[in-house]
């Protein structure tokens, strides 16, 4: 295996040569209300298909995917109700915030996804928006919906790691 000779910032991403390149990924948008609401089973990142003016958007942070969710319409999958707002300087290229956006996606994934969304319980919910190099991505989970024990529980959870956390803080000082 090759030596490092340049910089130590090299992390996880592509692998080239036996080095492994850094991507930059910047987050844009996050549903922390799925994690709430459902059990997310698996995890897909795909691509979405958008307009210049939404990119821009995008790229100042003006996007929400907390009232969003996908579907499989024809053997495509589409995202609902993801709200870009309007460039400012887009004019009459901008297009509607709320319309529907097609995510990209291997045939076989589509697949895949369709077969297990027809089993009982299991929905597509949006994650995360963000930039990996210069491309918007769209995470996507494959998710089960909690019961209000289950939210019950995992509030309890919360709870009592924060006290931990906080008893830890005192013993500290």
């Amino acid at each position: 295996m090759a030596q490092n000779s340049g910089s130590d910032s090299l992390e996880t991403g592509e692998k080239t040569g036996g080095f492994v390149l850094k991507e930059a990924i910047k987050l844009v948008a996050n549903n922390k209300k799925a994690y709430h609401d459902y059990f997310i089973d698996e995890k897909f990142e795909c691509g979405i298909e958008l307009f210049g003016t939404e990119v821009k958007s995008i790229r100042m942070g003006k996007c929400s995917v907390k009232e969003a969710f996908v579907r499989i319409d024809k053997n495509e999958v589409y995202i609902y109700g993801m709200h870009i707002n309007p460039y400012e300087k887009g004019n009459i290229f901008n297009k509607d915030p709320l319309r529907a956006r097609k995510l990209l996606m291997h045939r076989s994934e589509i697949n895949k996804l369709e077969g297990k969304i027809r089993e009982k319980g299991l929905t597509l919910v949006p994650l995360q928006v963000y930039f990996k190099g210069s491309l918007v991505k769209v995470e996507i989970g494959l998710a089960r919906g909690k019961k209000l024990y289950d939210k019950r529980d995992d509030i309890a959870k919360k709870d009592q790691r924060r006290e931990v956390e906080r008893d830890y803080k005192q013993k500290l000082r």
